[in-house]
């Protein structure tokens, strides 16, 4: 089974990994890739600041992320890939896990009741209206 962690540094990522490090043996012969979407700063800013500069940006704060999330997955003998994106998260995820062929996609979820998520909207419930792959969701 091929498994996308769709992660974002949150605490709620963490009890994510936390459930996906202590129930890892239960998806058996599983690979595993955590993937982190960068929000994309504006075309002016990057104007300003040239392409390289926003390049280096991107990966700076992709590896903030995912650095700890590498060495949480290290530590528990998960071995898993570390990538990133760059653009609106739920499009993101959605879009990776259907050109990657993933088989599960699998994230946390700040578990806000249906009013909440209406209203304000998140990622995890965008992710299940935009992804044809399975989506679980660890609260």
């Amino acid at each position: 089974m091929k498994i996308l962690l769709a992660v974002d540094g949150s605490e709620y990522s963490r009890r994510m990994l936390d459930y996906m490090t202590s129930h890892s043996k239960s998806f058996g012969d599983s690979t595993f890739t955590a993937a982190y979407t960068v929000p994309q700063v504006s075309l002016r800013a990057i104007a300003l600041v040239g392409v390289d500069a926003a390049r280096d940006y991107y990966a700076e704060e992709a590896n903030a992320v995912l650095d700890p999330i590498r060495q949480l997955l290290t530590d528990h003998g998960v071995q898993a890939d570390c990538i990133y994106r760059v653009g609106q998260p739920a499009a993101e995820i959605a879009t990776l896990a259907e050109s990657e062929n993933f088989d599960l996609v699998v994230m946390g979820s700040h578990g806000h009741n249906a009013l909440k998520s209406l209203v304000l909207g998140s990622v995890a419930t965008q992710v299940l209206a935009a992804c044809k792959v399975p989506v679980l969701i660890v609260r």
